[in-house]
């Protein structure tokens, strides 16, 4: 067994052996100790990050964090589907509450156990961004439950777009048999599928558009935090405030109302920071851009 040697700036201890068979099987570590720099205020200007692209980074990693919590679009869609008893209101509260505590551990955990084996050469993605790729079975695993989420979670992030278009074209065209007829087709042990032809070429095409144009630019962290800052203060902030002062008729200038508007207004001033952060973050990333070889 030969040991690689490592750099000072590596955090994987590289071990090839020699099997039966004469193949080179590699195995990889996370290193501990002296070679991993940590502190308290993460990077360090002047030596990992300048000053101004520390502050990027920065609001750039505030908006991938409001990323994970633009769930607000869907809660809606879930209380549709709800019995009315017991009541909708009291469910979904439960419901946002042990999923706002569950994605947070998850989200820390993830944050502080990785700081903690990388140190503050940390990548943005971790099961990518560091050349980490053994045991196998371990990070196949995990690109596997983020396939299983993927799939459930683009249908129901997706559903209000297809709707609006499949919506907006029977209006239009009303006598298209194309886009308005369903023909039945019939699955063993399933039954009969109802398929509209329009419906299944536009949402097919919808998907390898949008799958092509993620491998072409696959910029992730900072697509990641763009898409999180424009959405999170629009839909998980505004509106429901808002909503939620109509409701309970809150009068103009109260205590309650002002500190609302405050929260509303820093919120945004945040997220229109993270948006710039992340649009810097894409033009400099443009500049190494190779179409199908670059990955963020």
């Amino acid at each position: 067994m030969a040991t690689v040697p490592v750099n000072e700036q590596s955090f994987a201890l590289d071990i090839v052996k020699t099997d039966d068979d004469g193949r080179l099987n590699r195995s990889a570590e996370i290193a501990g100790g002296k070679d991993v720099k940590t502190s308290l205020t993460g990077t360090v200007v002047g030596v990992d990050v300048t000053g101004t692209e520390k502050i990027w980074n920065c609001f750039q990693a505030i908006g991938n964090i409001a990323f994970a919590y633009t769930y607000s679009s869907i809660l809606v869609e879930i209380q549709d589907t709800l019995k009315s008893s017991p009541p909708e209101n009291k469910v979904m509260k439960k419901a946002s509450l042990v999923g706002v505590a569950t994605t947070t551990t998850l989200y820390m955990m993830c944050g502080t156990l990785g700081y903690a084996a990388f140190g503050n050469k940390a990548p943005g993605n971790f099961l990518t961004g560091f050349g980490f790729y053994e045991p196998y079975w371990l990070i196949d695993f995990a690109n596997l439950c983020i396939a299983i989420h993927l799939v459930g979670a683009y249908q129901v992030y997706t559903q209000p777009i297809f709707k609006l278009v499949e919506d907006s074209f029977r209006k239009k065209f009303p006598e298209s048999g194309f886009i308005t007829k369903e023909h039945p087709v019939h699955i063993p042990l399933y039954g009969v599928l109802q398929v509209n032809s329009f419906r299944l070429l536009w949402r097919t095409a919808y998907v390898i558009i949008s799958s092509v144009l993620a491998m072409i630019f696959p910029f992730f962290n900072s697509v990641l935090g763009l898409i999180g800052a424009m959405s999170f203060w629009p839909l998980t902030l505004y509106f429901p405030v808002q909503m939620y002062i109509s409701q309970a008729k809150i009068s103009r200038f109260t205590f309650t109302w002002t500190w609302l508007t405050i929260l509303t207004v820093s919120c945004l001033i945040v997220s229109l920071i993270s948006a710039a952060a992340c649009v810097q973050g894409l033009i400099t990333e443009l500049h190494a851009f190779k179409p199908f070889k670059f990955v963020s």
